[in-house]
């Protein structure tokens, strides 16, 4: 058998060739209409798998992901020939590939986001397969016409790449909505990148400066880290100059270039934050993110900092391992590197100091939306539910123990209720932000720490308290105890 390992994951390169055999003859005399054969999608969107180390089984299912749908091939020949696991992905893709944005928003639509909600509560590789293939069409979207170009852009925007980021696929996400954003919004793309480019060269000039002050320093220390810039994606770019505290001033985007500092062990990061903060004075206001002692919970880790670089700008530091690097850019998709490992004998020792661990909470939200979907038969309130909770911009707020809730934009301490133990919310008597009391509709911020005061006696909620509170869960036990 002819193996080849990448990083942690050993692939089979026999099985993978004879899969690569399988859809070139299906694929034969079909073309895409970039002209090329149309057997080299499905093979990028294997080599985009096989980045992100995921398993045989996923990317020998990639490369035959558009064979029953577009070959008439069978699922009991893919299962003959590669075994009933490839078949049972390549058939989840093939049921899930049909969503289409529907600018009605009608009950085909969100009957298709139900399968894929499904099929993801069963096995998420195929929603990667899925991502991936995406993630593929997205890059070669421009020879179709403008209308469906528009249309696949917005589902884009509006489905794929937020789903990129819930499953802490941040390098996804980030490509997906860029890719999006030139074809959804082309002025706005081209206003956002000719005046990104001048503060780009600005930052970018004074990142160089800091990176061999820093990397002197972490090297007299005895720190081996690689340090590089990163440009923030213009999407992003685009709705943060949108906000009216920024007004389209790039000068007031402090992370338009981030320094991104990636060394070996966890207690390093803390030695390169000192390094970093003895040559260059923090932002007071600003403050540090600590991301490691307090993860997301899409898991992503990572120490943020805002320093006065060269000439007084203000510049964003990023300080994180190669493992969290890796968990950033592959998120949820690493489980499956985990897997692997571990069925050849890996010390889970060392699969929790490596790259491809996953915690089994990072996808609460998933079979939460499978119990949505269960529960909630109206179109619209599954849609809602959806749109504005699931996929929605999300906020970090703390409890005063200092456990993170992952809430939707706009969240507020009721929702924050609801969320910690839905029995919360029958004694709600008021809430502190951050130590101050605020009313029961104001909008959290990210970092926000909540605490809700609590009633002696368990009482009904307000039925006011349905005009603006946010999350699913709130609106619907709001529902169930005041109608």
């Amino acid at each position: 058998m002819k193996e080849l390992t990448l990083g942690s994951v050993r692939h089979d390169v026999g099985k993978i060739e004879k899969a690569w055999e399988f859809a070139r003859i299906a694929h034969y005399g079909q073309k895409r209409l970039t002209g090329e054969d149309y057997v080299y999608h499905p093979l990028n969107v294997a080599i985009i798998l096989a980045g992100w180390k995921l398993d045989d089984a996923s990317i020998i299912a990639a490369l035959l992901h558009d064979t029953i749908e577009d070959c008439g091939v069978a699922k009991t020949e893919i299962a003959a020939e590669f075994g009933a696991d490839v078949a049972e992905l390549v058939d989840g893709v093939t049921k899930v590939s049909h969503i289409r944005l529907k600018g009605s928003r009608d009950q085909e639509f969100v009957e298709n986001l139900r399968k894929i909600f499904l099929v993801m509560a069963r096995d998420l590789r195929v929603v990667l397969i899925k991502l991936g293939d995406r993630l593929h069409n997205m890059r070669t979207l421009y020879p179709l016409p403008e209308d469906k170009r528009m249309k696949i852009a917005l589902e884009t925007l509006e489905v794929y790449a937020p789903l990129a980021e819930r499953l802490g696929m941040g390098q996804v996400k980030a490509e997906l909505d860029d890719l999006a954003f030139e074809y959804a919004y082309e002025d706005e793309f081209r206003r956002v990148n000719a005046g990104a480019s001048e503060y780009f060269k600005k930052t970018g000039e004074h990142i160089e400066v800091m990176k061999k002050v820093i990397g002197r320093s972490l090297t007299r220390e005895g720190v081996r880290a690689d340090i590089h810039a990163r440009e923030k994606h213009l999407y992003s770019l685009w709705r943060k100059l949108q906000r009216p505290s920024i007004n389209w001033d790039f000068g007031e985007i402090h992370d338009i270039v981030a320094m991104r500092v990636i060394v070996e062990e966890v207690a390093q990061c803390y030695v390169a934050l000192g390094v970093v903060h003895s040559k260059y004075k923090p932002v007071p206001h600003l403050g540090v993110s600590d991301f490691i002692a307090q993860p997301k919970p899409n898991g992503y880790r990572s120490i943020h900092t805002k320093v006065f670089g060269p000439g007084g700008r203000i510049v964003e530091v990023q300080i994180r391992t190669r493992e969290m690097n890796e968990q950033a850019e592959y998120g949820v998709a690493a489980h499956w590197a985990y897997s692997d490992a571990k069925m050849r004998g890996v010390s889970e020792g060392k699969l929790e100091k490596g790259s491809v661990r996953v915690k089994g909470e990072k996808l609460l939200w998933v079979k939460q939306l499978v119990q949505w979907q269960k529960e909630i038969k109206d179109t619209r309130e599954f849609l809602m539910a959806v749109k504005f909770d699931a996929f929605n911009h999300r906020n970090f707020v703390f409890s005063p123990k200092g456990d993170v809730y992952d809430l939707p934009s706009s969240a507020t301490p009721v929702d924050f209720a609801f969320a910690v133990h839905t029995d919360l919310g029958k004694y709600i008597k008021g809430a502190k932000v951050n130590g101050k009391f605020v009313p029961l509709d104001y909008k959290l911020s990210s970092g926000d720490v909540v605490e809700i005061i609590k009633s002696k006696n368990p009482r009904n909620p307000s039925r006011g308290w349905l005009e603006f509170v946010v999350t699913t869960a709130a609106r619907r036990k709001i529902k169930r105890e005041v109608e």
